[in-house]
């Protein structure tokens, strides 16, 4: 057999690549679309992100509950915080209308000076602070009780719009998406040319 002509060396090719290449952006486009579930010849389509929304809230949700952030992690960061100082803010901020309203009484208004007010402020948190990591376990105990990160994680994912989740992955990823949709033409060019390759070897 005649070896195959330019043309045939170059269609071939260019219509494999043309199909591995859409072949690929529909594959990465029905990761989200349709948003919605949709008919088409009998059949329902929707796109992957959307109709597993629920499974993969739940995925998310257990591994940043289980393995991300935990509730030792959370107070670890407490713990970076200035302590002290807030103690000293919020005891200011509680005390200071109840002190306010004591001052008015004509024995206990006279004792109660500012400076006293603070030494008794400062005594407070110093007592506090010296069972700082006691208060922080307690606080541990308590969130490990009352704050379920799986399930904030999970029902903040599910109500996600799709077209919100969409742009977050794309921010991250779009990139590697487009790299697979090239990827497909370049196989599919590399497949035409051995197509014809094989047609001129086996005429």
């Amino acid at each position: 057999m005649a070896a195959p002509d330019l043309t045939t060396w170059i269609t071939i090719p260019a219509v494999s690549g043309l199909i591995g290449w859409v072949t690929n952006w529909l594959a990465v486009k029905m990761i989200f679309r349709p948003i919605r579930p949709r008919s088409f010849l009998g059949i329902r389509v929707q796109g992957l992100i959307g109709r597993r929304q629920q499974d993969l809230a739940k995925a998310i949700g257990r591994v940043v509950g289980n393995h991300l952030v935990e509730h030792k992690d959370v107070v670890k960061s407490l713990n970076k915080l200035d302590f002290e100082g807030m103690l000293r803010g919020l005891l200011d901020k509680g005390l200071g209308p109840k002190v306010q309203e004591l001052r008015g009484l004509p024995l206990i208004g006279g004792f109660l000076t500012e400076e006293r007010v603070n030494d008794i402020r400062d005594s407070i948190v110093k007592g506090i602070m010296q069972h700082k990591e006691a208060v922080l376990d307690e606080v541990e105990k308590g969130l490990a009780k009352g704050l379920d990160v799986p399930g904030l994680v999970e029902k903040k994912v599910a109500t996600f719009a799709v077209e919100k989740l969409e742009g977050m992955i794309l921010e991250v990823a779009s990139r590697e998406l487009r790299a697979i949709e090239w990827l497909g033409g370049l196989l599919g060019v590399l497949i035409g040319v051995a197509q014809v390759g094989f047609l001129w070897w086996n005429g």
